[in-house]
């Protein structure tokens, strides 16, 4: 098969020939017809991942169809239409029998724990838990972005926000998580405010639902405004970007008994970010962690989509070729396109 490969971190992938995937006997192999560039992998090609072994294929926002299926697989057959959440449970654990498999104690991770999409083929272990069918009418560029960036702002908005409608939610970051949140929030009655430092993804925000926004750069004092805007802060804050700045930001802006959710990475230098602690401490404010969400829940996700009340097909940006995969995760920390960079031609 045709895949991306790095040899050494920080150094520049390159596309290569290496042997086709044989499915576990709990598993399958995808052939992959979509995957996403996300910042995750840009944090991986950069070593911030201690569980990448070199050499390594990247990639985890997937979807394609099933090229071959292990033994014990009961569920699907070659040829469906699929995708999966960025983490896969082993099925065995405590927190996948609570069913948490998104904070499973054994979790695998394509492109991450294992080879990746950035491929013509990726095996998918447990596949009876971790693969999900996808609606015949959605195409696999947007089924690629849902693994990752609109999954993962489902869960924080709705299941771990538990935003409701009429609340004040702000977006901090309007990448790919952070716009997705913002349909997302617009989509269950929240009053979104989405805060970035590009005009033209602020532009977009606004279509996509918020009632107001603001730009990073030019605004002194972020939390300010927001408390401003909403008269007493927040009811619930993303960070979307995963960065000192943003993540003090979403703290700061809240109310009382307000919900901060941290969905962007916070690796390499931004680990031990600032905490207005006698803010939470004094205002009873909740942190919350979102990390990717499980395949049982894509049913309530999905039937939004269907009934029209999301459109995750308006954050798809540009599509790409394999070929030009290399310099595109290699670019992610300096400039990301408006809406998901896909790999559609391998």
């Amino acid at each position: 098969m045709k895949a991306v490969l790095f040899e050494k971190f920080k150094e520049a992938p390159k596309v290569t020939t290496l042997p086709d995937p044989s499915p576990a006997p709990h598993g399958v192999v995808i052939k992959v017809e979509a995957t996403g560039v996300c910042r995750s992998d840009w944090h991986g090609w950069m070593g911030h991942d201690a569980d990448i072994e070199l050499p390594h294929v990247p990639g985890h926002e997937l979807a394609g169809t099933i090229e071959a299926v292990g033994k014990d697989v009961r569920k699907w057959s070659v040829g469906d239409r699929v995708t999966v959440p960025f983490i896969c449970g082993c099925g065995s654990c405590p927190e996948c029998h609570a069913g948490h498999q998104q904070v499973c104690d054994h979790q695998e991770q394509p492109g991450f724990t294992h080879w990746g999409s950035f491929a013509e083929y990726v095996p998918i272990h447990q596949a009876d838990l971790n693969v999900v069918a996808l609606p015949e009418g959605m195409d696999f560029a947007t089924a690629a972005s849902l693994g990752c960036r609109f999954a993962t702002a489902f869960r924080a908005v709705v299941d771990q926000g538990r935003t409701s409608a009429g609340q004040w939610l702000a977006v901090h970051g309007c990448g790919g998580v952070g716009l997705s949140a913002v349909m997302i929030a617009n989509a269950v009655g929240a009053n979104v405010i989405a805060i970035d430092i590009d005009n033209e993804k602020l532009a977009l925000a606004r279509e996509l639902g918020a009632v107001a926004t603001i730009n990073g750069a030019s605004v002194v004092n972020v939390p300010e405004a927001v408390i401003e805007l909403t008269k007493g802060g927040a009811h619930v804050s993303l960070d979307a970007l995963g960065h000192p700045v943003t993540c003090f930001n979403s703290i700061q802006n809240l109310r009382a008994r307000g919900k901060h959710i941290q969905v962007g990475l916070m690796l390499g230098d931004h680990t031990l970010p600032q905490i207005p602690m006698p803010k939470i401490i004094g205002k009873e404010l909740e942190i919350l962690g979102s990390h990717g969400m499980q395949a049982h829940r894509y049913g309530a996700m999905l039937d939004m989509i269907a009934s029209g009340k999301l459109d995750p097909t308006r954050l798809v940006g540009d599509r790409i070729c394999l070929a030009e995969a290399p310099q595109a995760l290699m670019n992610m920390n300096k400039f990301q396109s408006v809406g998901a960079t896909v790999i559609t031609s391998f």
